[in-house]
């Protein structure tokens, strides 16, 4: 992962990002207090720009949990849609590469990588689903079990007819309106 330090006005920008989104979806949330939540924010500058970049590609990362053990924060990409500039990638490298033609600008797990953030799990995807509604007309690659990977496959979920589905496609595959999610503990 590449971090690049925010600049002021950027850091401020995002918080104030953050703090909107915060008070606009406080049920994503109970019982996390603002001002304890940006003062570990701004004690995790690394953190920060993971999260500015989570937002810059259309990820609208919300506070969905808070370990009081280790204090620490979970963030979850909260867009209504799969992340606008998260999309079109295969799975991984090792689908990307096998690609011999019409490759995809990418892969999920190498972007989430570079932003510092990993893809939700099935079970993440769930949680995040009792939260709204999500991934109504997109779907979002999840981390797929090592078992499924080896065979070629990965598995993506979305939300139709009020249910969550998770499904599976071979992890070369790539769609305009398939992309990721990602989490990150601040």
């Amino acid at each position: 992962m590449t971090t690049i330090s925010l600049s002021k006005k950027q850091r401020e920008d995002l918080l104030k990002t953050l703090k909107a989104r915060f008070e606009q979806n406080m049920g994503r949330h109970k019982d996390v207090q603002w001002p304890n939540l940006q003062a570990r924010l701004e004690g995790n500058p690394e953190k920060l720009w993971s999260l500015n970049e989570m937002e810059r590609t259309g990820g609208e990362p919300d506070v969905v949990s808070h370990d009081k053990k280790t204090g620490e924060y979970i963030f979850y990409d909260c867009a209504a849609e799969s992340p606008k500039d998260r999309r079109s990638l295969c799975y991984d490298r090792a689908a990307l590469d096998a690609r011999k033609e019409n490759k995809p600008k990418g892969n999920a797990l190498e972007m989430a990588e570079a932003i510092g953030i990993e893809l939700l799990t099935e079970e993440q995807y769930r949680e995040l689903q009792r939260l709204g509604n999500f991934d109504s007309k997109t779907s979002s690659w999840v981390k797929t079990p090592a078992a499924v990977r080896k065979l070629g496959g990965a598995l993506f979920c979305d939300r139709r007819y009020d249910t969550v589905f998770v499904y599976h496609n071979g992890a070369e595959s790539y769609y305009a309106a398939r992309g990721f999610r990602g989490w990150l503990k601040v």
